[in-house]
Order: C-alpha cells, then structure tokens, then sequence
C-alpha cells in the first residue's frame, strides 16, 4: 500500500510523544516463538530494535531457543523432555543447551542486528556474573534447570552506555560451579527489574490474555496486577500463560513501570506497542 509524505509526516508526528517519553529508558524485550523462526518476522523485528535505539532507547534483547535446542537434541539421538513447561536438562542436554543458546543463537541474532545497522554485543548469562542460579527445587527434578539468586546487571549499563544492544542468552553460573539452563521469560524478568527498566516485552505467539482462549477477540489489553489471582481463579489465566503472567507481576512488582505480553506473530509488534496509542496486546501495570 502507498501512502503520501504527509501520511508519513503525520504518523512522525504522532510517534513523537512516545520517543519524548522513552528516550534515555530502558526497555527489555524477550524475544521468542515465531518472530524467531519466521524470516520475515524475525527482520521485522531487527529492524524495529534498531530504530528504537536510534531514538535514543535503552534495548535489552533477551533471547530463548527452544526449537533450535530441540532439533540439535534429535540429531544428537536425544529426545526432548519437559515438566510442567520446563525442559528437563541432563549434563549432556546442558551442553547443547549451553552450546547452542550462547554459541550460535545468540551469535546469529547479533550478526542480524548488525546487518539492519545496529551495534550489538552477545552475551550470556555467565559473562561478567549477569545471573546467578542455584538448581530449581521442583516437586519433580529437572536436572541443571536454575533458578535465579543475583543479577549483576553493570555489564548490561556499560554496553547501552556506549550505544550497544546487549543480546543475552538465559544460560547463568551456578554458585555449585555448574551451568544452568534459566527460563527466558523468568531471565527477562528478573533482569528488566533490576535495571529498574522502564518496560519489559514478552513476544508470544498468541495475541496476549483472552477472556476466552479460543477467541483472540476477547483479548484483555489492561491488567492491574491486583487483580491477577481473580484471573486465575476464573480459569482466564491458565496453562501456559499463568508462568508469562506471573512473571510480568514479579516484575511490576520490583518496579518495571509496565510490563506487557505482545503477538510477535504480527510484523513490527514492537513499534505498534511502543508509538501508537492503541498498542498491542496485554498490559500489566
């Protein structure tokens, strides 16, 4: 679709409050689902990272990889595991996870980044003591999957100090000297709130919270965090969307201003929540 210079103009000119309102923040995104297999997403994407820190923003891009793990795991003649949505990782599955999470994930994202002209820099959850973890105590074990004690975050403020986009895998340093494999949700989390970010972004396949999971007209696009434990009771909150929840909660909690799980399935997701004023998707607050 064409559209005229003044439309432009006009779309620049509305954008303007919102770049006013988060220049110099900080904003986290944890970048997952299909925006990361979709080529055309997965630019889209880039691109819209970039521009954001060409208007002077603070982006945290937080990755996961599940697909990719999996797939390396069946070449490898290993099948997947999971408990209760968790990946149950052995010493040889930490390995790959390790392997492909920090090494070529991580790596492809940053050479994305650099090829759409942004300044990018990789990083995992092991470099300069980013994420601390002890092993999950579940009621099921899960092998070398962590959980979060202490995010050093002085890495991360050094790097978009200097202009760059730190690009973090979720695999963090076990105080036992072990690697662990950390939830990316759970990682963006924790790491947007000790940064005090200004907005943490969970990309999803789904178009955010729906009164009814099986009709995305019923999306709910304001949450107050009160009202979470209601949700849940009513059934609304459920399944795989009660972990995304709580950790947006935990989040606004430890003083994110706005915490919002958006459909990375649509192209530019990013920008339509951050420079419009309808947004997209659900928002915690």
């Amino acid at each position: 679709m064409d559209i005229t210079n003044a439309d432009r103009a006009k779309v620049l000119v509305q954008a303007l409050p919102y770049i006013q309102q988060y220049y110099g923040q900080t904003i986290v995104i944890k970048y997952g689902g299909n925006a990361m297999i979709n080529e055309e997403l997965k630019q889209a994407v880039m691109s819209d990272i970039v521009l954001m820190q060409l208007i002077g923003v603070n982006v945290v891009l937080v990755h996961g990889g599940g697909p990719e793990i999996s797939a390396m795991l069946k070449k490898t003649g290993k099948e997947s595991r999971f408990v209760n949505g968790l990946r149950y990782t052995d010493e040889e599955t930490m390995d790959i996870v390790q392997m492909v999470l920090a090494g070529k994930v991580n790596k492809d994202l940053v050479q994305l980044l650099q090829r759409n002209s942004g300044r990018a820099v990789g990083l995992c959850g092991m470099d300069g003591d980013l994420l601390r973890a002890e092993k999950l105590t579940a009621s099921e074990d899960l092998g070398y999957v962590g959980e979060i004690i202490d995010v050093n975050t002085q890495i991360i403020e050094d790097l978009t100090a200097k202009g760059y986009i730190p690009v973090i895998s979720t695999v963090a340093a076990g105080v036992d000297g072990h690697a662990y494999n950390i939830n990316a949700d759970i990682a963006a989390a924790h790491i947007a709130a000790k940064l005090n970010a200004k907005k943490l972004i969970l990309m999803t396949d789904i178009r955010g919270l729906l009164r009814d999971r099986n009709d995305e007209s019923t999306l709910i696009p304001v949450v107050n965090v009160s009202s979470v434990p209601k949700l849940q009771h009513d059934g609304i909150i459920s399944g795989g969307m009660i972990p995304k929840i709580q950790c947006c909660v935990e989040a606004v909690r430890r003083g994110v201003s706005r915490a919002h799980i958006i459909d990375g399935r649509i192209a530019h997701s990013i920008l339509i929540e951050l420079l419009t004023d309808e947004g997209i998707g659900t928002m915690l607050y």
